[in-house]
């Protein structure tokens, strides 16, 4: 029986080379490797600027505190997804809506997330679900449609006009849609480089945002860097220059920066990228062709508009339920294969049926949830590693 990992990083000799070097600089906290990473993860998307956080949590809940987004205020965003991305709304005192999944599908039901639009919505979150990105264009013409409705609470939601599309974009760095990077889909996007992601720092994440009118990218960039570092108008290696001591603290914010030593790591996985995508791509096409006979339904990851950056291989086990599920998972893992479950959504959980959500109200999402697995899908993968997953997973299906 083989061991097969679910999702191990893809670390070699270059990225413990990279953070050997940043440990012997003298510098390990957030420095020059970090605002390196910046600019890199800035070119590869297409934006102007990027900062550098401690996690995409992080980043999602700095993008809704820089809108000036709290209490009274509403934040659309998927049942079906994690925690992150709902926690952060409460996190800034206000109030989440859930939209439940299209019917069959793995993304929101679009009509519904425009009937919950209201005077009170100041952003939407949408979710890029396995490194799949949501449909933007069809979001922004809601968002537009609806831009009456909209009541700025301060300057910088004055400029937009209309509700802010953020993206949830964890899963999707690498990815395209219509030509567009992401990163550079929605006004602004939090990407995360946790240590199960397709790029990893360890712990980590990014922002990104498009140009905006009326608003000066470098005023922007500072101001996260300020919500990153307690307020502080100078970081660490500003201060350690001669004579730099002293510094002022803005505002009491938060303590999100990323480290040299993550950026490290970072730097040397973005040297590697392309190919690891490449190889995604090469794993989720061998799933695809020796699983189209079987009675699934397969997150598609490629069409003509979208190229996704395969994060996770997501099906759903047609026509079963709940407790068929588990204990193919159950089978699976006896034959030395890990299977994970993406995501039972969120009003299925303690900490939001608190908030008083229930599942009932979010049936599509149910319905994904009760039957979907997700096979493992990592750049360290051989391919006998995945022909042995797909003997095994035919095996149980067949039983």
């Amino acid at each position: 029986m083989k061991n097969i990992k679910f999702s191990p990083p893809d670390i070699t000799n270059k990225e413990i080379r990279g953070v050997i070097k940043t440990l012997k600089s003298g510098w390990i906290t957030t420095g020059p490797k970090t605002k390196l990473f910046e600019k890199r993860i800035a070119a590869f998307c297409g934006n102007e600027m990027a900062v550098c956080l401690n996690s995409g949590t992080a980043g999602l809940e700095l993008i809704l505190r820089l809108l000036g987004i709290g209490f009274g205020d509403e934040v659309i965003v998927p049942a079906y997804t994690y925690s992150a991305s709902a926690s952060v709304i409460n996190h800034v005192g206000a109030n989440i809506v859930f939209v439940d999944n299209d019917k069959d599908s793995f993304f929101v039901d679009y009509k519904q997330l425009e009937s919950k639009i209201t005077a009170k919505t100041k952003a939407i979150i949408l979710v890029d679900l396995a490194g799949v990105p949501a449909d933007y264009s069809k979001v922004f013409e809601i968002i537009n449609r609806n831009s009456e409705k909209f009541i700025a609470k301060n300057e910088i939601q004055k400029i937009f006009g209309r509700a802010v599309l953020i993206s949830d974009s964890a899963h999707s760095f690498g990815a395209e849609y219509e030509g567009c990077k992401a990163g550079n889909l929605a006004d602004f996007t939090s990407f995360s480089f946790h240590a199960v992601k397709n790029l990893t720092t360890a712990e980590g994440g990014a922002i990104t945002w498009k140009n905006i009118e009326g608003i000066d990218n470098e005023a922007l960039y500072n101001k996260f860097v300020m919500y990153s570092l307690h307020g502080q108008n100078k970081d660490a290696f500003q201060k350690s220059k001669l004579k730099s001591w002293e510094y002022d603290i803005d505002f009491p914010a938060y303590k999100y920066n990323m480290t040299d030593i993550m950026a490290s790591i970072g730097l040397a996985q973005l040297d590697r990228y392309d190919d690891l995508l490449k190889k995604r791509r090469k794993l989720i096409n061998i799933y695809n062709e020796y699983l189209k006979d079987c009675n699934i339904q397969i997150l598609n990851h490629y069409r003509a508009d979208m190229i996704s950056s395969g994060h996770l291989y997501m099906i759903r086990l047609l026509d079963k339920g709940e407790k068929y599920r588990n204990e193919f998972i159950n089978k699976m893992a006896d034959l030395g294969v890990p299977v994970n479950v993406h995501y039972k959504p969120l009003p299925m959980m303690t900490a939001y049926k608190n908030l008083g959500f229930r599942i009932e109200d979010f049936p599509n999402s149910y319905n994904i949830y009760k039957n979907e697995i997700t096979l493992p899908l990592h750049t360290l993968l051989r391919k006998k590693d995945i022909m042995y997953i797909i003997k095994s997973f035919k095996k149980v299906l067949e039983k």
